[in-house]
């Protein structure tokens, strides 16, 4: 896995009541390129061990003097939102992974029909500013709840006039998707109940899946703690309520790649061998999830799950 970049917080501000705005920039040398999509790991270290969440790149990546985050304060946070609205401040050093990205446009795509919720907005920022630089067919339809999730909402009424579709409540996706020219790619990003709401729409309408890219909003959830018996090695760990498994391997000084740390990428993909899973992931199959599990997510849903490492 690549070396953690370390950043200082160059700035920081409230979006919303419940969404907050980090500049970071480079303490040493200059930070990697990165395309519309990309996200980064944070680094967080918490009281109980150091906790990694993926946020998207806001920021222009034709300029990479500093990249931008938004970061909305969980209610259900473990700790790593709760962690950068309360605690972290201008001046602090955090680490953050090279940027990735699992979410990028399609380059032949004719028009691009972006649909964001709440937060999701975030990868968006990235897009609109390099589909004006190539002078790109875009639209965003915007989802949000007034004064509270409508981060960017001023400013990109200014910026996109028309292209901007902005909504209160869910709006009419088949009309959204209707009577769309051949080679439209739509993007979504948001919880996973929109993602399949626009899916579900677009096979009625008769869209290809290839035209259908999607980011959701998806982390490590707690549970019960169980036990991990690791069978080449010997060792048995315990996976702690507020832990992910992922990150009881990592704390045991396992490598294990990963890229979303969110159940998609495929990355980090692993042989169980025994115990009780209870699934979290939306890469593999059912077929696929009797043999293996993804770490970030999923866990042991009895007393013990064996892995093959």
């Amino acid at each position: 896995m690549s070396a953690a970049l370390k950043v200082q917080v160059s700035a920081a501000r409230m979006l919303t009541p419940v969404v907050r705005e980090f500049t970071l920039t480079a303490c040493d040398g200059a930070l990697p390129a990165f395309s519309p999509g990309s996200h980064v790991q944070v680094h967080l270290p918490l009281a109980e061990g150091t906790v990694r969440n993926a946020y998207s790149l806001t920021s222009d990546p034709a300029h990479t003097r500093h990249y931008r985050i938004a970061v909305r304060l969980q209610d259900a946070s473990r700790g790593g939102s709760q962690y950068l609205h309360r605690q972290v401040q201008v001046g602090d050093t955090l680490r953050i992974s090279p940027p990735a990205n699992l979410f990028a446009p399609h380059g032949t795509a004719r028009r691009h029909i972006l649909i964001a919720a709440g937060i999701g907005i975030t990868p968006f920022m990235a897009y609109i500013a390099t589909m004006e630089q190539q002078q790109a067919d875009f639209e965003l339809h915007y989802l949000f709840r007034p004064g509270l999730s409508d981060a960017y909402l001023d400013e990109l009424q200014q910026r996109l006039g028309p292209r901007l579709h902005a909504y209160d409540r869910r709006p009419d996706l088949s009309r959204i998707l209707a009577n769309r020219p051949l080679g439209s790619h739509v993007y979504t990003c948001g919880p996973q109940p929109l993602i399949e709401a626009v899916e579900q729409h677009a096979d009625r309408l008769g869209w290809p899946r290839n035209r259908l890219h999607a980011e959701a909003f998806k982390g490590a959830q707690p549970g019960q703690p169980f036990d991990l018996q690791l069978l080449r090695s010997g060792r048995t760990l315990r996976v702690e309520a507020e832990q992910s498994l992922l990150e009881a391997l990592e704390h045991a000084g396992l490598q294990v790649p990963n890229l979303c740390r969110g159940g998609v990428c495929g990355q980090c993909i692993t042989r169980h061998q025994g115990g009780a899973i209870e699934h979290r992931d939306s890469f593999l199959s059912p077929a696929e999830q009797a043999e293996f599990l993804m770490p970030c997510v999923s866990r042991g849903s009895g007393p013990c799950v064996s892995l093959d490492l």
